[in-house]
């Protein structure tokens, strides 16, 4: 059995290395085949450049023009060639080290969508209007479906194969995440959540998301509620 590990990338010279670093020394649950593909989204700070130097054991995808994270993902389900597929963003605010937190439902088939709630554990947010924003997403997610997920925006989201081969994704960018939900949702897919930590990094760090995004994702949510 194989893991693609997706790792979207956008402007992240500053850590990618440390994170393809964490990622390669993590040990995996049972014998899984670990690939990892990197999708970079016509980075402009030296990006694409470190991604150029790297060792050919990487499947490296570059965007000709920046299409957003929901794009990259795309890119990279694609080329995927994994029975599990694991998003991975290419900052620090997430841990590889908790990969067999988030395989062991899917490894013991307990479920087949696995989501890293940073809900479940004590966090101290860096920003409350994202940490308000993110609660107030999912909480209207679920009451549209139905279903309660406590961290619809979570980047740690795990598939088996086939839930994505039966999910057609038009998002490009980080409205990504409430339609691979509510699409998942949809299709009659429980999502298993597990509890994950999370390391939140500053705007001047690095952190792209917006409040505008908030507004993307409430009619994204509402959307996909009537239509496929």
């Amino acid at each position: 059995m194989k893991l693609s590990i997706v790792i979207p990338v956008y402007n992240e010279k500053n850590t990618i290395l440390q994170i393809l670093e964490k990622v390669e020394r993590v040990s995996l649950l049972s014998d899984l085949e670990k690939e990892v593909i990197i999708v970079d989204d016509f980075s402009a700070d030296g990006s694409r450049e470190i991604l150029k130097s790297l060792d050919k054991k990487y499947r490296i995808i570059f965007h000709n023009k920046n299409k957003g994270k929901g794009a990259a993902l795309k890119s990279g389900f694609k080329a995927a060639s994994g029975d599990i597929i694991l998003i991975q963003d290419a900052d620090l605010e997430y841990n590889p080290e908790e990969y067999p937190l988030l395989l062991e439902p899917i490894l013991n088939k307990k479920a087949k969508v696995v989501y890293g709630s940073r809900f479940f554990k004590k966090h101290n947010p860096r920003y409350r209007l994202f940490y308000f924003g993110n609660k107030f997403l999912s909480f209207l997610f679920s009451i549209f479906y139905g279903k309660w997920i406590s961290d619809m925006e979570t980047c740690y989201k795990v598939f088996r194969r086939e839930v994505l081969d039966n999910i057609k994704i038009k998002s490009d960018r980080f409205d990504f995440e409430p339609e691979i939900t509510a699409k998942i949702i949809k299709a009659g897919y429980d999502i298993k959540e597990v509890p994950i930590s999370y390391e939140s990094r500053s705007i001047e760090e690095g952190k792209k998301i917006g409040w505008k995004d908030g507004f993307s994702a409430i009619y994204t949510i509402i959307k996909y509620r009537f239509i496929n």
